[in-house]
């Protein structure tokens, strides 16, 4: 018997509690008994590498929504993301925290939908960073992407110290 749950030596059980599953795993080595357990909540949001291909899209995603919301004359682009989980739904719920900082590119100028050739504005009057939170819904195998949550307010990062 495990010292640990009192099941068998060499097996997997899985328990129930508090809302969450349990995978229990008991092993024996000269009458040592060790478990091993991981914990998740099938449906609820867990946090992923900031550097994910599906959240780099995502936050470019809501980045593209916050431009076209905003009656800025340039385009913002991320310059962080801060925190990122992943929430499997239908497709994938990207939740995110990213920092957005304004480029160069105007609005109507020719690099319009490519971000990635604007530069961020140098330091001075015209730069600035807003703080979002992004929700973005992905089905990847339909291409289809959608931001349903976006919420910015100006970083602290714009305060400049004299």
């Amino acid at each position: 018997k495990c010292c640990l749950t009192g099941s068998n030596i060499n097996r997997t059980v899985l328990r129930k509690s508090q809302q969450a599953w349990s995978w229990v795993f008991c092993f024996s080595s000269h009458q040592a008994c060790v478990q091993l357990r991981y914990t998740f909540i099938p449906g609820a949001p867990h946090e992923i590498s900031r550097n994910d291909s599906g959240v780099l899209k995502a936050a470019l995603h809501g980045t593209y929504s916050f431009n076209n919301k905003t009656n800025d004359a340039f385009l913002f682009k991320p310059s962080a993301i801060e925190k990122a989980e992943r929430q499997i739904v239908k497709g994938f719920n990207y939740i995110m925290e990213v920092d957005i900082s304004r480029t160069v590119c105007h609005k109507n100028g020719q690099n319009n939908t490519d971000l990635a050739r604007c530069v961020f504005q140098p330091d001075g009057l015209l730069k600035q960073t807003f703080h979002c939170h992004f929700e973005v819904w992905t089905i990847p195998w339909l291409n289809f992407m959608k931001t349903i949550d976006l919420a910015c307010s100006p970083s602290e990062k714009n305060i400049t110290s004299p």
